[in-house]
């Protein structure tokens, strides 16, 4: 009686789970039934100027509640429609897991063949996903979005794309992912919202690279999520499931917001279309709240004040060249096509000099004086503080200076036309310029150490800031490759240019990635972006010498921070002795 009467109530719990689970269903298949479905149409985009030759096809998900009365957010895939990612943002946004948006699902660029029938196999996928740079975020920002934004959906709603970058997603897998990453890492001004699965941050087109210029620049404001599993590639290129579990470390410790999913699987779509609807409510979550930003690694802690920004100072110049600081904190820089040096003052920007012959770098002295390369006329010139011009070398066209405390200088010329050698020149305080070093390939910026033991000389044409030992007659010894600068994916150099040092011993160089600090024993610890993406020069201003101004292009701004410059006018100071 018992094994009957066990067995029925088994019989009756299958039933009774079946029947459960039936309901489960079917409840399950109405409700989705209930949920509004989004339009999804495909197009083709042929005209590419960043991208020359190339045809793609993309895709456009409109959601049912898109009114066309106002923009929606967005969210961009490469490698087309992933994830089920229609039918996914069907859910979220009738749920009010994500807002209203539009989805744009893009294929890699494919090259056609010259006779127009079939199309190569290579593509441009790995050129135009796997590689550094600004380049795939300009196509899809100036390019495909507004020719996306002159569409309108079958009922004829206008197509309006938030401009918002707490507004904007983008994602994808493997190459796809990296691209995304790239894109909003290049442009937060457009994206902040990134889903990578499987990302390719390997060695294929300086993916590897991500990990370490995440721990060392100014933090951005992203939010990220990351998705591999153990079983992913481990090929020439390198290990994705270890690069990925870098990537996400390295987010961490610069303080990003970031999650992550990691399984077991391979190189597939598999696992991220699994966990893709809680990821996209992760991004998405307090989304009228925006993104923090994390404070950065301790180094930047060092130095940067939180909540102090860049501040423009003067904008609509020509060039902007060797800002100079005084005893009194006043800040002198120069507009070098126009000949003209301003003043930072107490009122604003006012002009100090004019007729400089295309005054370039220039240094203040320690006699009051500013000393200024006068590139046109060939001179080195100092100007008194009453406006009183005296002609200190002539005969060369240097590019930058610094003036020691003992009133002796020193000038690079790099060798402007490439043909002729770069120079750095020795101008005692009393006697004749003579030239101390040649073999740069391109001597620009130049600084000392706190201590004026070393001369420090950035080689824009490499990645180097050599180091010299001052010798008690001016002269220069023991030159070294000391300082190691970061280089963009988008250039064959740094460009570093000018350089200041600070009392604790670091050395500031501005570069094409920005200004890159260095610590004593000649490694970058921090990379500072500039408002505008352009930096040539810098100096601490002020009158604690605490708030940096730099030189940008047509632009110059300032920023408070945390520590002070040490100039080469002062007495010599002793910096604490270096990391190890």
């Amino acid at each position: 009686m018992g094994v009957v009467l066990s067995r029925w109530m088994k019989t009756a719990c299958a039933v009774f789970v079946g029947f459960v689970l039936l309901q489960s269903l079917v409840s399950h298949a109405a409700s989705a039934a209930d949920v509004p479905k989004g339009e999804v149409t495909k197009h083709q985009f042929r005209s590419s100027k960043i991208f020359p030759g190339t045809v793609r096809d993309f895709w456009v998900y409109v959601p049912q509640q898109y009114t066309g009365e106002k923009p929606a957010a967005l969210y961009v895939n490469q490698d087309g429609i992933q994830y089920n990612a229609p039918a996914v943002f069907d859910q979220l946004i009738a749920s009010g897991d994500m807002p209203v948006t539009i989805g744009v699902f893009v294929m890699h660029g494919k090259v056609p063949a010259v006779n127009g029938e079939t199309q190569l196999d290579r593509f441009n996928r790995s050129y135009e996903y796997d590689g550094l740079g600004d380049g795939y975020a300009r196509f899809l920002i100036d390019e495909l979005l507004p020719e996306v934004e002159k569409l309108k959906t079958s009922d004829g709603r206008p197509i309006k794309l938030s401009k918002d970058p707490h507004d904007r997603a983008i994602g994808g897998s493997s190459s796809g992912a990296i691209c995304a990453w790239t894109v909003a890492w290049e442009r937060p001004d457009s994206f902040r919202r990134v889903f990578s699965a499987i990302g390719t941050y390997v060695g294929l087109r300086g993916g590897q690279n991500y990990p370490t210029l995440i721990r060392k620049y100014e933090p951005k404001p992203l939010r990220v999520f990351l998705e591999d599993g153990t079983n992913d590639l481990n090929i020439y290129g390198g290990d994705w499931w270890i690069a990925n579990q870098a990537m996400e470390r390295s987010l961490v410790f610069a303080g990003y917001e970031v999650n992550h999913s990691w399984g077991d699987g391979g190189h597939n779509g598999k696992h991220a279309t699994e966990i893709f609807p809680e990821a996209m409510k992760w991004l998405w979550k307090d989304h009228a709240a925006g993104i923090k930003v994390g404070k950065g690694s301790p180094q930047l802690q060092e130095i940067l004040i939180p909540g102090e920004e860049w501040e423009l100072v003067g904008e609509g110049y020509k060039f902007t060249e060797g800002p100079a600081v005084n005893a009194q904190g006043e800040v002198f820089f120069n507009d070098v096509p126009n000949s003209t040096t301003y003043k930072v003052g107490s009122q604003g920007v006012e002009v100090f000099r004019k007729e400089t012959n295309n005054g370039d770098g220039q240094a203040f002295g320690p006699d009051g004086r500013l000393y200024t390369v006068a590139g046109q006329s060939r001179q080195i010139v100092a100007t008194s503080p009453d406006g009183k011009v005296t002609e200190i070398a002539k005969g060369f066209r240097g590019n930058d200076l610094v003036v020691l405390n003992n009133g002796n200088i020193y000038v690079t010329e790099p060798g402007w036309s490439g043909t002729e050698p770069s120079k750095i020149w020795f101008i005692p305080k009393s006697g004749e310029a003579k030239v101390v070093d040649t073999g740069l390939k391109f001597s620009n910026g130049i600084t000392v150490s706190p201590d004026q033991s070393l001369l420090y000389v950035s080689d824009s044409k490499s990645h180097w800031v050599y180091s010299y030992q001052i010798q008690a007659d001016g002269t220069l010894s023991y030159k070294q490759k000391y300082y190691h600068l970061h280089m963009p994916d988008t250039a064959d150099d740094s460009g570093a240019d000018g350089m200041r040092t600070d009392k604790n011993g670091r050395l500031w160089v501005a570069t094409r990635m920005g200004l890159q600090v260095c610590d004593q024993a000649g490694r970058v610890n921090c990379i500072i972006p500039s408002p505008n993406g352009k930096v040539s020069n810098l100096t601490f201003g002020g009158a604690e010498f605490d708030t940096l101004f730099i030189t940008a292009g047509d632009r110059v701004y300032k920023r408070k921070i945390k520590v002070s410059g040490a100039n080469a006018w002062q007495s010599p100071i002793k910096p604490a002795a270096p990391r190890l």
